[in-house]
């Protein structure tokens, strides 16, 4: 059975999308995996060990296998437009934010105002009371 390891991972909101950096140095960009599948964004990566003929290890410090990261996305997240990068052996995930989760602006309509044609009446100043 292989080992699988954890990448150290950075999350971060920034404006109208998640990034997710993942540290990934001496991985072969080819060897990188990533796939979405329901609510799950899964990474994948695989460091090949160099080879052990002809050498004398002094410290060999540097994992080699299978890398694994699997997170939970929320609804709020558009998981048609994920995309990616990896440079200088940093794996850069942009995911965006969906529509319904962004900030937007509602209007207010007061009763003087044209009403909209709905089949409910108007609202009155005195239907809409603070809470104490």
């Amino acid at each position: 059975m292989s080992v699988l390891y954890k990448m150290p991972i950075d999350l971060y909101r920034d404006g109208d999308h998640y990034t997710l950096n993942a540290d990934l140095p001496g991985i072969d960009p080819n060897s990188v995996d990533l796939d979405v599948d329901g609510q799950y964004l899964t990474i994948r990566a695989e460091r090949v060990a160099p080879s052990a003929e002809g050498r004398a290890w002094l410290a060999r410090e540097n994992r080699s296998g299978s890398f694994v990261r699997r997170l939970t996305l929320g609804d709020t997240v558009d998981r048609e437009n994920i995309s990616a990068s990896y440079e200088a052996g940093v794996l850069s995930v942009t995911i965006p934010v969906a529509e319904k989760a962004k900030a937007r602006k509602i209007e207010v309509v007061s009763g003087t105002k044209a009403a909209p044609k709905t089949a409910e009446a108007p609202l009155k100043k005195s239907s809409v009371k603070a809470a104490a």
